[in-house]
């Protein structure tokens, strides 16, 4: 089945369902939202990037804050970065002269870590990206501003699958309007939507509270910030 343009689920969606199903349910259908310290220094991070740009170089083109789309699958979003490498065994790309490799590039907080709802993110903008440019990317990398390091991600066929069959389940979540059951674990502690997904008297509700922050919000998004300003390489 292909969708329309006027059709289409945000593709962050697919970061939000393998962090947690309920919470992605949470925000595509009850339209529920919360800041807290983590969702705070993410949108910091993406301030970088988030105006449209580009740069050029003989052997390299970014560009920043791409709008990425998959009819097929029934996603959009925005890439933070788009990469092209100058590559003679690459594709040709239009209006680009020579051959080129397409690699996209995802921004978050925080230090490099193992997390598969990322890495199926930016597997998403992938498979958006080869759908409209007609390539097929087999690498990208997410970086982690907090030790200002990239890790690579290789498009492999299970990453693939995991996007449609994310993109399928959030179809579902939205036509089937049901909203999957609390599953109590470690990234509760860690959730924005912790008041909303459950009662604060409950023992689930207790827990999510529990997290301590050490340095208040306002100090540690300043340190996020000065990171970024200190100019480090991307």
């Amino acid at each position: 089945m292909k969708y329309t343009e006027d059709n289409l689920l945000p593709l962050s969606y697919l970061s939000q369902y393998y962090y947690c199903p309920r919470r992605a349910a949470l925000l595509l259908i009850e339209r529920l939202w919360s800041d807290n310290i983590h969702t705070m220094s993410g949108t910091i991070i993406h301030q970088r990037v988030d105006k449209a740009r580009q740069e050029k170089r003989s052997d390299l083109i970014r560009l920043t804050s791409l709008p990425v789309r998959s009819l097929e699958l029934g996603l959009f979003g925005v890439a933070d970065s788009v990469e092209f490498f100058a590559d003679q065994d690459g594709y040709k790309i239009e209006n680009l002269k020579g051959r080129w490799e397409v690699v996209p590039v995802e921004y978050k907080h925080g230090r490099v870590r193992d997390e598969l709802e990322y890495e199926v993110q930016l597997s998403g903008q992938a498979i958006c990206l080869e759908e409209m440019l007609g390539i097929t990317i087999h690498r990208g990398y997410i970086y982690y501003a907090g030790d200002r390091r990239r890790k690579e991600v290789q498009v492999a066929s299970k990453l693939r699958q995991l996007v449609e069959q994310g993109a399928r389940a959030l179809r579902e979540m939205l036509a089937t309007g049901n909203i999957p059951p609390v599953t109590v674990s470690s990234k509760c502690r860690e959730c924005s939507l912790g008041d909303d997904c459950f009662p604060l008297s409950s023992p689930q509700g207790r827990a999510a509270k529990k997290r301590k922050v050490k340095t208040s919000a306002a100090r540690y998004i300043k340190s996020i910030w000065d990171d970024i300003e200190s100019g480090e390489e991307l």
